[in-house]
């Protein structure tokens, strides 16, 4: 492996998200203002959506981790469930244990009930549905239905949505035009702007233990901008197997050949024309 060629204490380029590593690009920030805000006003519902790889899972955990102890939060990493198991997962987030048999109405009523303890105890609920375009129809529908209690002054249960823009399409159909129209605030993230890909390698390779001069030289800059398309999950690997292709050369610096050559070896990546400034 080529840690102990760069002077690196662990891999900076893997792609499992990782807060430690999470760089404040345009994007990343905005989108997590936008939450901030929506929050703070109390909506019942918040979208955010992104193409595969720009970073939603970690501005997810990102999120959840700023929030203080007023709020009692929730995630859910797989909603793709029919609307009683759904229930019953949002039932567990909460820290119900409820039984399977029971009509979906009674298990509104329980979680609903839960929801009004936790109000009672100055608690604010913030549920987070990662994936969300992959629930079904009436489970969105669902989520809508428990997000009807709310007491005078506020929602009981902040819900906020992250997924790809196949979630925009779902949204769309009539059938849940209500959770359409409830959606206050929404942002769709980019991908890193081309002057925020210097800072960000330069950032997760300090974060990883490395103290020397860059690593990337211009033209190999260039060229993982051009191929990644600033998709951080891309400039991830193909960073990492730039490093690899470096490192099995002696280099100690990456070039535009190594970049390319990684760029041959991964899946998705289009070779396309590119431009050095």
């Amino acid at each position: 492996m080529y840690l102990a060629h760069f002077g690196l204490r662990e891999r900076p380029f893997g792609i499992t998200p990782d807060t430690s590593y999470a760089y404040a690009a345009g994007s990343h920030q905005e989108a997590l203002n936008t939450l901030v805000v929506a929050l703070k006003s109390g909506e019942g519902f918040i979208k955010i959506t992104g193409q595969v790889g720009t970073g939603k899972t970690l501005l997810c955990r990102r999120f959840l981790a700023s929030l203080g102890d007023k709020y009692f939060t929730a995630y859910l990493p797989n909603p793709s469930l029919a609307p009683l198991p759904l229930l019953l997962a949002i039932a567990d987030e909460l820290g119900l244990k409820l039984n399977a048999k029971e009509e979906q109405h009674q298990l509104i009523k329980h979680v609903n009930k839960r929801l009004l303890d936790l109000a009672r105890a100055g608690k604010t609920v913030v549920f987070c549905v990662d994936e969300a375009q992959t629930a079904p129809l009436e489970s969105l529908e669902a989520l809508r239905l428990l997000s009807n209690l709310e007491t005078e002054k506020r929602k009981l249960m902040h819900v906020v949505l992250f997924g790809q823009p196949e979630l925009n399409q779902k949204l769309a159909d009539p059938s849940v035009r209500q959770l359409l129209q409830r959606i206050a605030f929404h942002y769709h993230m980019q991908g890193l702007r081309r002057k925020e890909l210097g800072y960000y390698l330069t950032h997760r390779l300090q974060v990883a233990g490395y103290r020397g001069p860059s690593l990337f030289s211009r033209f190999a800059l260039a060229r993982l901008y051009n191929y990644s398309r600033g998709i951080p999950r891309l400039v991830n690997i193909l960073a990492n197997k730039s490093l690899l292709a470096a490192y099995g050369e002696g280099k100690a610096l990456v070039s535009g050949a190594h970049v390319k050559a990684a760029a041959r070896d991964t899946e998705g990546v289009k070779l396309r024309r590119w431009w050095p400034f």
